[in-house]
């Protein structure tokens, strides 16, 4: 490796050209770092004091050398950089050109900047432009940098907007532009040249901290993959299988969204959820997992691709097939992003005939179910990533409907699937009209079992009794004497609302004058109207009467899953394990001993915090468990052992008498160690063991993250 300091323009002419490999991400630096790279060079310029401005670094691969003809130089670190100042000075060259008054800054003629900076006056063919850039890119800037046309229609949106950006900046200094010119000549960077043959370009890719838009998982993964490949094998790879999933993932939402892939991805692939900043750092270790030879590199990108087709069609509307097209909407909008690994496992199923395109329609509208009425039943969400990760486990592929159906009615209490009793209940009373995603629901009630849909985007959604917290008289006289009372209580319920397009004329009106109007609810054409305009009143009474009806259309809607008790039971069966040991086979808690009395009052408190918690009795200790243990008790003579299935430094222990037990032998389960010897030390060991059950259900540590 050679690294010394450079001025940036002296550095662009000496090289005869930059290629950007394959492997490289996109250009991707938006206006914001256009910005703050045009203020830092015209405050520069301006101050005399300043002698430079250091950019960064460029990182490359030197080619061989060759007198005729040399090899570009392969860009490691510094295709941001040096695409937005090949931007900038072809809008400058243009801006000279086009003033003929102009004042001519020496080595800042249109001719010194194209054949200096942006072209190599002699080379042929691609060899002409000093940097060659990847894909659309790179079309998009030999168009800029030859003065032809370019377009943001099939070209590369961030090269035209930053170019544009870059001509409207330079015509506000209305044609003194000897500040920007004496900017870019302070410009300064560290130049880094790599031998191939003795530098590591992968480990000094990743330990780069350049200045820009930092790198994503995405880009270290594509470049770990590819870079140290045999040409022909990289350009195979790419062209194969990783462009065809840029283009589909799209240029605004590369990144982000195949970021979010990759992390579902490694979840079917490990069965662990990988934390948002670690998802690089876990694929190299699932690859690493693997064998690396060529022909593995092809299994893993082949189905990398395979998996992110899965992706597109489920997350970003590309499904072909029409009815789970239909079904992949409804979780988009709302928003069931944690069912994606559970659902790429399935698609692949789907594709290898498992299951049929009806039952996978069916198990997409069961999550959906799943997680609108748990939302409307108000359960926290935050554990359903587990309970999605680990879902497949559990299902038999030879019964695949089935099997998710009773998975789904066997979830224990806080990852429960509610019942129709909970769901209606709930669905009745619930403030819909502030519930997140509100427009989803009226959507999938007005088009339930209709031929022809409704947009709801053309209807704005309408409180049947007015919001007005000033009722008129007629109101109140509709509503009775308790009419604040049923005001408060109903307002923003299934019951009140509905949808119309006529919101501003309806306005605070009374019942009647909205009903029997032009566009009325007499005259209104949504199903969600049609009792309302049969009605002669509205009040408390009849406002919990087409709750009800609403909801009993919703257990269809959002239906829950039916088997019947003898197959459930069969399921239930294989969950359960035979109990070995029971409190008898504990010489210090047999009957009659001072600590049984103890335990059996720790016992009742702990399996009081949740209906989930069971209990198993086992050779050394009593486990008690949610999905796993939460705490495990070893009986002694004259106290309890307590081990707390979570880190020490997790603890909350105010009092200080839990130890920490992660370097010694024990039995149990986890760091924390507690004794308990007296009833009047119950309940803070307790609230102890409610931070372990609590840290496991997700309610005290999400694992979104």
């Amino acid at each position: 490796m050679k690294a010394g300091e450079a001025n940036f323009l002296v550095f662009l002419n000496n090289a005869k050209q930059f290629s950007i490999p394959i492997f490289q991400r996109m250009y991707s630096w938006q206006k914001e770092e256009c910005q703050q790279l045009w203020d830092d060079i015209i405050r520069t310029g301006s101050n005399i004091q300043t002698p430079s401005h250091f950019i960064g670094s460029i990182v490359y691969i030197g080619g061989i050398a060759k007198v005729i003809d040399p090899e570009p130089f392969m860009v490691i670190d510094g295709q941001q950089r040096l695409t937005t100042i090949t931007l900038l000075l072809e809008a400058l060259a243009r801006e000279i050109e086009s003033q003929k008054d102009i004042k001519l800054i020496e080595g800042f003629t249109p001719e010194a900047i194209r054949n200096q900076y942006l072209l190599n006056q002699y080379g042929n063919d691609e060899r002409h432009y000093k940097l060659i850039l990847t894909q659309t890119d790179k079309e998009t800037l030999i168009k800029i940098v030859s003065q032809r046309e370019a377009s943001i229609i099939n070209g590369s949106i961030r090269i035209f907007e930053n170019f544009e950006f870059f001509k409207e900046k330079i015509k506000t200094l209305k044609g003194d532009l000897g500040t920007l010119c004496n900017g870019l000549a302070k410009l300064m960077i560290v130049d880094v040249s790599l031998d191939r043959t003795q530098d590591n370009p992968q480990l000094i890719f990743e330990s780069m901290n350049s200045t820009g838009r930092e790198l994503s998982q995405a880009d270290l993964i594509r470049n770990f993959i590819l870079m140290g490949l045999s040409q022909d094998l990289q350009n195979d790879l790419y062209k194969n299988y990783w462009r065809p999933m840029e283009i589909e993932f799209g240029q605004e939402g590369y990144d982000n969204q195949f970021n979010q892939f990759i992390r579902h991805y490694l979840t079917v692939k490990t069965g662990e959820i990988p934390i948002f900043n670690k998802v690089y750092d876990e694929f190299k270790k699932y690859s690493h997992s693997l064998e690396t030879e060529d022909s593995s590199l092809y299994t893993l990108v082949s189905d990398i691709r395979k998996f992110a087709g899965y992706y597109c069609g489920m997350a970003l509307g590309k499904e072909p097939n029409k009815q789970l097209a239909d079904a992949f909407q409804d979780l988009r909008e709302l928003r069931v992003d944690v069912a994606y690994p559970l659902l790429l496992e399935i698609y692949e199923d789907y594709q290898h005939n498992l299951l049929s395109e009806q039952d996978f329609v069916t198990v997409v509208r069961l999550i959906e179910s799943y997680v609108f009425r748990r939302s409307v039943c108000n359960i926290p969400t935050n554990s359903m990533n587990k309970t999605f990760a680990n879902f497949s486990k559990n299902i038999d592929k030879t019964n695949y409907l089935e099997s998710v159906k009773a998975q789904f009615l066997l979830l224990p209490s806080y990852r429960r699937f509610p019942d129709d009793e909970e769901f209606e209940r709930n669905l009745i009373v619930r403030d819909l009209y502030n519930f997140p995603r509100r427009s989803y629901w009226l959507r999938k009630l007005e088009n339930y079992d209709r031929k022809e849909k409704i947009s709801v985007t053309d209807y704005t959604i309408e409180h049947i009794m007015p919001q007005n917290a000033n009722l008129s008289e007629e109101w109140r006289q509709s509503l009775g004497p308790d009419w604040e009372r049923i005001h408060k209580t109903w307002l923003h319920t299934l019951g009140n609302l509905t949808l119309t397009g006529y919101n501003s004329e309806y306005s605070d009106r009374p019942f009647n004058q909205k009903r029997d109007m032009e566009g009325g609810f007499k005259q209104s054409p949504l199903k969600l109207n049609r009792d309302l305009g049969e009605l002669d009143d509205w009040n408390e009474v009849t406002i919990q009467e087409r709750a009800e009806r609403l909801s009993r259309e919703a257990l269809e809607v959002w239906a829950a899953p039916k088997l019947d008790d003898l197959t459930l039971s069969n399921y239930r069966f294989q969950k359960e394990k035979p109990t070995v040991y029971s409190i008898e086979n504990y010489p210090s808690i047999a009957q009659g001993k001072p600590m049984r009395q103890l335990f059996e009052a720790f016992r009742k408190e702990v399996l009081a915090l949740d209906p989930v918690i069971t209990e198993e009795y086992l050779k050394v200790y009593i486990a008690f468990k949610a999905e796993t243990n939460i705490v495990d008790v070893i009986p002694r003579e004259k106290y309890l052992t307590l081990t707390l299935n979570m880190l020490f430094s997790e603890i909350d222990d105010p009092k200080g008498i839990c130890r920490d037990v992660s370097n010694v032998g024990r039995w149990g389960n986890g760091d924390v160690e507690v004794k308990l010897s007296a009833f009047e030390e119950l309940p803070y060991v307790i609230g102890l063991v409610r931070q372990a059950l609590e840290k496991q259900l997700g309610n005290g540590n999400s694992d979104q993250n």
